[in-house]
């Protein structure tokens, strides 16, 4: 398991503020209001009804420090932990409106997120082995993109380009309106800061051959099949200069990712991850 750096609070609470916001409403949880006295006092628990890897565990936290800060939030399985169903992950108790108030958003930050760490750790299990390593994108949720590349890493897999300003990713429309791949990494070569890696999209062989010549950092070989990233793999290798870091993306699925490690490449990038993970079911029990 990958030890994980907890987002700063200053990313963090924004989207966990939203959350609330958007789920309190104007006038907070009416139901808990009228059901529960101000004084009652409870325990509930969170239980993995799935096997998975759990992530989200901090933004969980957060939903009930800003809810009401009598409650105790007692983490029982940290992010990026494997567990298998009916484990109980988190015990929260203190005032129970606040328990049931802040409830839905909790389960949902650990849904949402569990549901990427899970996805990712099974493609990162169908690779084992080989040199590739599973990689997310930018396909993400908007807002919640920090909280899913960390869910991303949860699971085994890496990030690729947190924002547009990480890095300078040279795609087909680029080069379409930049009026050539030549034009385009001419422009990048003397623009470009000397610290921002350059990585270009190619879909063929010639394309490929052509951009090593500028010597990039990262060539993405856009929805070629595993025969052909095998050729790409082996014109990469075999050019006299730089040897750029090969990406292979489209086409990735549970079934064919192992085949598409096994062709040498060293990155395998994945919009499913985040933008197809299916969420993992997470329930709140009475303790």
């Amino acid at each position: 398991m990958k030890t994980l750096t907890p987002l700063p609070n200053i990313i963090l609470r924004p989207m966990v503020e939203r959350a609330l916001t958007e789920d309190f409403g104007n006038s907070g949880d009416v139901t808990a209001r009228l059901l529960i006295p101000e004084s009652a006092t409870g325990s509930l628990v969170m239980r993995a009804r799935e096997a998975g890897v759990i992530a989200g565990m901090q933004a969980a936290q957060m939903t009930y420090d800003l809810v009401d800060s009598a409650v105790n939030f007692e983490i029982l399985v940290p992010t990026g932990t494997r567990v298998d169903a009916g484990d109980i992950i988190a015990r929260v108790s203190g005032p129970s409106r606040s328990l049931l108030s802040a409830e839905r958003v909790a389960l949902n930050f650990l849904g949402r997120m569990s549901g990427v760490a899970t996805l990712t750790s099974k493609y990162v299990d169908l690779i084992s082995g080989t040199s590739a390593r599973i990689a997310a994108t930018r396909k993400t949720t908007p807002g919640l993109r920090a909280l899913e590349k960390q869910a991303v890493l949860a699971g085994g897999g890496f990030t690729h380009r947190e924002s547009l300003s990480a890095a300078i990713m040279i795609k087909d429309n680029h080069i379409a309106l930049a009026g050539g791949v030549d034009a385009a990494l001419k422009s990048i070569k003397k623009n470009a800061d000397h610290m921002t890696k350059v990585s270009v999209e190619v879909d063929n062989l010639e394309q490929l051959k052509k951009v090593l010549v500028w010597g990039p950092d990262v060539v993405l070989l856009d929805n070629m099949g595993p025969e052909k990233l095998k050729e790409a793999v082996k014109v990469a290798q075999g050019f006299e200069g730089r040897t750029p870091t090969l990406e292979a993306s489209g086409g990735v699925n549970l079934r064919t990712v192992k085949e598409l490690a096994e062709t040498g490449v060293d990155v395998i990038s994945i919009g499913a991850l985040t933008h197809s993970a299916p969420n993992f079911d997470i329930g709140m029990d009475a303790a």
